[in-house]
């Protein structure tokens, strides 16, 4: 019997983290972060609860993995959808847009992965609520430059309060969050569209 290769054992094992990511930032965007157990997801993936501990070690190394794992998968659905952009009110608007896209597709199964972390993480203290709160914090940051930005570029008003328009643009998307996933509502998106283009108007 020939013997597994290193690179092959390295390349199964990067395969198997994978798959387990991925079913656990599908557990956890529907039933939550504290929902995402090393036993859940053993039985749904076939796997001896060992053999997944190997993995990762513990539930909070788990559930860090899974915020990683969920924040790439928004770099890539939302700001990797508007590079093409012009930095200021262009990349703003694409920013917005791509947001407001991102939910009504559906891209996590529970909506708004980072929405559901928040709330269910808000009031604790740890690893797992900080490094929700550091991901929502760059987000707000990138938010914040690109419309300084605008700003300085005469693109919105002078006395644009960029802090506050940035809270003015989180809350029409959690709006649109609640309003697809509690209410179902299929003109949320478009109620949406028309509130950000109220507040991105020059």
């Amino acid at each position: 019997m020939s013997a597994v290769s290193p690179r092959r054992s390295a390349t199964d094992a990067r395969h198997t983290r994978s798959v387990i990511l991925d079913r656990g930032v599908e557990v956890a965007s529907v039933e939550g972060l504290e929902g995402l157990t090393i036993g859940r997801l053993a039985a749904d993936l076939g796997m001896s609860k060992s053999g997944l501990l190997g993995h990762f070690g513990s539930k909070e190394v788990l559930q860090l993995a899974v915020i990683d794992t969920a924040a790439a998968i928004f770099g890539q659905e939302v700001p990797g959808r508007a590079t093409d952009a012009e930095p200021g009110l262009s990349r703003l608007r694409a920013l917005c847009a791509a947001w407001v896209s991102y939910m009504e597709r559906g891209v996590f199964p529970g909506g708004c992965f980072f929405t559901a972390a928040v709330a269910e993480f808000d009031d604790r203290e740890g690893p797992v609520r900080d490094a929700v709160a550091g991901m929502v914090a760059v987000w707000r940051r990138d938010l914040v430059i690109q419309i300084r930005l605008a700003v300085s570029a005469g693109e919105l008003p002078g006395d644009t309060d960029p802090d506050q328009l940035m809270f003015e643009l989180y809350g029409v998307m959690l709006s649109l969050n609640h309003s697809l996933r509690l209410d179902r509502d299929p003109r949320a998106g478009d109620r949406a569209r028309r509130a950000l283009d109220r507040l991105l108007t020059g």
